[in-house]
């Protein structure tokens, strides 16, 4: 009996390759800006993440968000495999043995990888936020610490905590923006990431956020979510400097990009969700030349300065 081949280094990023280009047009964008080894790394772990996203939330890319039958098992499923993938075994799952990959070539932490996986939990719970810090701390495990991932990604070390928390800064701004703009998505699939406590002071008859007749109190709330995102980003960009260029390039460049979505969702006002949100390709590109600009001046423009003591931060393992 012999034992079947066991995909390559190479094919196993190739896989992660296409999974970024089908799930993220807009990170794929950017990761193209990476060197080769930081582009290779970035690609694996996107599609670790994609992996689990999808499987606790029903999708196929990012696609299709619906009500999973079996959470507690889906769970287990994404614990089991990741642990294997961090202990160095070969899981048979392109994903994670793509979280594998990463994970022995760079310094990653393992207890940032445990932070995300929470956040999956708080999915397949049906959990909800009743306050911001709520909203925050939920942000912070689904994206925040995939910053902070990120960062080490690009060669951060994992003791610089200052540049980890600007990373972590980015993960919130994207997800902030994500959430502004995915309310009639989210709903549709029977989710709510706005606060219990903003939709009682907006004064919303619960279960009725999306409802017409209330579409601009909505709009309200998505304005505290896209200025809240912009917060995060400002802050992030001013850990640029401590990145080489390219990959201060590539940050800059997914910041406009996903910036620019939560500013259309702003700009849309009630008619925010009739359709999504996205940014075309005339967009992205320029978003690209505008960030070189940004990147080849980052010193200069976001010299260092303190963390706004007012952000929200996250909590260090």
């Amino acid at each position: 009996m012999t034992t079947p081949d066991l995909p390559s280094r190479a094919a196993i990023v190739a896989t992660a390759r296409e999974s970024i280009a089908r799930g993220s047009k807009s990170f794929f964008v950017a990761s193209l800006l990476f060197g080769r080894r930081t582009r290779d790394h970035a690609w694996l772990l996107y599609a670790w993440c994609r992996r689990c996203d999808d499987l606790a939330d029903g999708q196929d890319h990012g696609h299709d968000l619906s009500i999973v039958p079996d959470p507690a098992v889906r769970l287990a499923a994404i614990r089991a495999m990741t642990e294997a993938a961090l202990a160095g075994e070969t899981v048979g799952d392109p994903a994670f043995d793509a979280l594998r990959i990463v994970a022995a070539e760079t310094r990653l932490p393992h207890h940032l990888a445990h932070d995300v996986i929470e956040g999956f939990r708080l999915d397949l719970e049906d959990w909800r936020p009743r306050s911001e810090d709520d909203l925050y701390r939920y942000c912070y495990h689904v994206a925040g610490a995939v910053g902070c991932m990120m960062a080490v990604v690009m060669g951060v070390s994992p003791d610089d905590q200052d540049t980890l928390d600007r990373a972590c800064d980015l993960g919130m701004a994207f997800q902030l923006a994500n959430i502004a703009r995915d309310i009639e998505e989210d709903d549709r699939a029977g989710r709510c990431y706005l606060p219990m406590e903003w939709l009682v002071e907006m004064d919303f008859p619960p279960g009725q956020h999306m409802k017409p007749p209330f579409r601009h109190r909505l709009t309200v709330l998505a304005k505290r979510l896209v200025d809240t995102a912009a917060a995060f980003e400002a802050s992030a960009r001013v850990g640029t400097p401590r990145l080489g260029l390219r990959s201060a390039w590539a940050v800059l460049t997914a910041a406009g990009i996903y910036g620019a979505i939560g500013r259309e969702v702003e700009a849309r006002g009630d008619h925010a969700w009739d359709h999504r949100a996205r940014t075309s390709a005339i967009v992205k590109i320029g978003w690209i030349v505008r960030a070189l600009g940004q990147a080849l001046r980052r010193r200069r423009r976001y010299p260092p300065a303190p963390r706004e003591p007012d952000l929200w931060a996250r909590p260090r393992g």
